[in-house]
C-alpha cells in the first residue's frame, strides 16, 4: 500500500467521524436544526460592519428562494451607504443596524392563482426574507425581520422601490451588547400538540 493510498482511507475515515459527530437526528445532520433554534430577533446592533462577503452569500441565498411558477417577482434593496440609511432612519430606525434588506416584489409579475385570483407576490416575499434571515444567521449576523413600516413613507425617501409593493425589512449586523441579546420571549414555542393537526 502507497502513501496516496494511505492518504485516501484517511480522508474517508475524517470525514465518517465529522458525520458521527454531528448527527443527531433521523434524516440529515443538527446544522440547521442549530440555525432555526439560534436565530432570534435582535433589538439593537451595533456599529460593527457586514463584511461584503457574508452579504453576498446572503444575497444568493435570497436569489435561490423559491417563487411560484418560478417568476421570481421580488427585488431585494441593500441600504447601507450612510446616504440611504439616514433616509431610511427618517421613517424607520431599523434598531441601528448598518445594512438594511428591503424585500419587494412587482405584483404584476408574480403569479395570481386562478380559483380565488390571489397574488403570490407575498408569499413569494415571504420565502426571500426567511431564506435572507436564516443565512444571515448561519453567516454570523443578528437579525431582526421588521414589519412595522409604512410602504408609502418607505417609497417616498427610497424612490428606487417606488414601482414595487414592500413587504418586509431585514436589518442585519452584530448584536450590540444588552439590548442586543435574546429576550425572554425568544424561547416561547407552543408545542406540537397544540401547532400540529393530523388528520
Amino acid at each position: 500500500m502507497n502513501l496516496k493510498d494511505i492518504g485516501k482511507i484517511l480522508n474517508r475515515a475524517s470525514f465518517s467521524d465529522i458525520t458521527q459527530k454531528i448527527t443527531k437526528y433521523k434524516y440529515g445532520s443538527d446544522a440547521f436544526m442549530r440555525i432555526l433554534a439560534s436565530r432570534y430577533s435582535c433589538h439593537s446592533f451595533n456599529h460593527y460592519p457586514v463584511s461584503e462577503s457574508k452579504l453576498q452569500m446572503i444575497l444568493e441565498a435570497g436569489r435561490l428562494a423559491p417563487s411560484a411558477k418560478n417568476l421570481q417577482p421580488t427585488r431585494i434593496w441593500v441600504v447601507k451607504s450612510e446616504e440611504a440609511l439616514a433616509r431610511l432612519h427618517t421613517v424607520h430606525p431599523c434598531y441601528g443596524a448598518p445594512v438594511v434588506l428591503i424585500v419587494g416584489c412587482r405584483n404584476e409579475e408574480a403569479w395570481i392563482r386562478e380559483s380565488d385570483g390571489v397574488c403570490a407576490a407575498k408569499t413569494d416575499a415571504a420565502i426571500v426574507l426567511t431564506h435572507l434571515m436564516l443565512t444571515a444567521t448561519d453567516a454570523g449576523l443578528a437579525n431582526m425581520w421588521i414589519w412595522d413600516f409604512d410602504p408609502r413613507k418607505i417609497r417616498e425617501v427610497l424612490p428606487e422601490t417606488r414601482e414595487h409593493g414592500i413587504y418586509g425589512l431585514l436589518a442585519i449586523g452584530h448584536p450590540a451588547a444588552g439590548e442586543g441579546d435574546p429576550t425572554e420571549l425568544h424561547t416561547e414555542r407552543k408545542p406540537l400538540e397544540e401547532l400540529v393537526i393530523t388528520l
